[in-house]
């Protein structure tokens, strides 16, 4: 499974931003795909996660009410939205997904708000 991340860029605080993340290769072995981040001199945390069998969906309390992961099945891609952004948002965010007891990762993008 290839992963490759879209969407990120610098946005003001209160903004808005979507990333997209892209999967190929064995995409239908994929049981759960999620959006991770890591901060400078922070570990990396899970943000939302979403299950391909029925689709429910968890987020980190610190973005709920805020953040929206979907899924397009038909476009094997992985979106999240990600409103009212917050300085402490700024992060690398990771696309990962789990196939066949394997984890995969994107490169990652870059989002950055500003104050």
């Amino acid at each position: 499974v290839q992963l490759v991340e879209s969407g990120g860029g610098l946005v003001q605080a209160g903004g808005s931003l979507r990333l997209s993340c892209a999967a190929s290769g064995s995409t239908f072995s994929i049981n759960a795909m999620a959006w991770y981040r890591q901060a400078p001199g922070k570990q990396r945390e899970l943000v939302a996660i979403i299950i391909s069998a029925g689709g429910s969906t968890n987020y980190a309390d610190s973005v709920k009410g805020r953040f929206t992961i979907s899924r397009d099945n038909a476009k094997n891609t992985m979106y999240l939205q990600m409103n009212s952004l917050k300085p402490e948002d700024t992060a690398v965010y990771y696309c990962n997904a789990v196939a066949a007891w394997q984890n995969y990762w994107g490169q990652g993008t870059q989002v950055t708000v500003s104050s």
